[in-house]
């Protein structure tokens, strides 16, 4: 199976790729998957022209490809303004809106503070439940007090954990599954109505 994990870091080295490669690890110890990281902070300027213009880059439209076909994702982002990053949410926004339908999916994030954690429930799940996509109930925020405690290590695990079962339990939904049929025209049903045969049945005589 294809994990992708998608890391909105803009340092080098970075806190937020740190975390990312330590839930992929915790995935892998757990499900067979062979990894692929997509670095957004190498993609910015190919992501800014593609909300200019409508296409995307070379490198651009083969990390969207990487990550509409695979089988799980891992997204993480540093906290900007108590939400993700643009570049993050830039990112996301050049993909179609049905391309993660049923995708298993890992939020993650790092921030300075603890106060910042509830970044995940109030902009990440959100978003990726906009997508459609199937987010795992366990998100990993990352504080820089965290670094090194056990409470962040156990969340890894546990995260990682929920996130190999989904991608070797669950199948994706396709994108039309669920879809209502599409409406038929008035006029063509009162067509068919008329190309129905009358039945006549004969009346019995009244006696006078």
């Amino acid at each position: 199976m294809r994990l992708v994990v998608v890391s909105a870091g803009l340092s080098v080295p970075s806190s937020t790729r740190l975390l990312a490669d330590r839930l992929a690890a915790a995935t892998g110890r757990q499900a067979d998957v062979d990894v692929e990281v997509v670095e957004l902070r190498e993609l910015a300027v190919e992501i800014a022209q593609n909300l200019t213009n409508g296409f995307p880059g070379r490198r651009l439209a083969a990390a969207i490809d990487a990550v509409t076909s695979a089988d799980g994702l891992i997204v993480v982002t540093p906290v900007f303004s108590a939400s993700y990053s643009g570049l993050f949410k830039s990112f996301f926004d050049v993909i179609d809106k049905d391309a993660l339908t049923g995708m298993p999916v890992l939020i993650a994030a790092t921030g300075g503070t603890a106060r910042h954690s509830l970044v995940l429930d109030h902009a990440l799940r959100p978003l990726f439940a906009h997508l459609r996509a199937v987010v795992v109930p366990t998100g990993v925020y990352a504080a820089s007090e965290d670094w090194g405690a056990e409470g962040l290590d156990e969340r890894i695990e546990r995260a990682g954990g929920e996130l190999a079962a989904l991608m070797t339990g669950i199948a994706r939904v396709p994108e039309h599954a669920g879809r209502s049929p599409e409406p038929v025209p008035f006029d063509q049903l009162l067509a068919a109505l008329n190309q129905l045969p009358v039945r006549t049945q004969a009346l019995p005589a009244t006696e006078l």
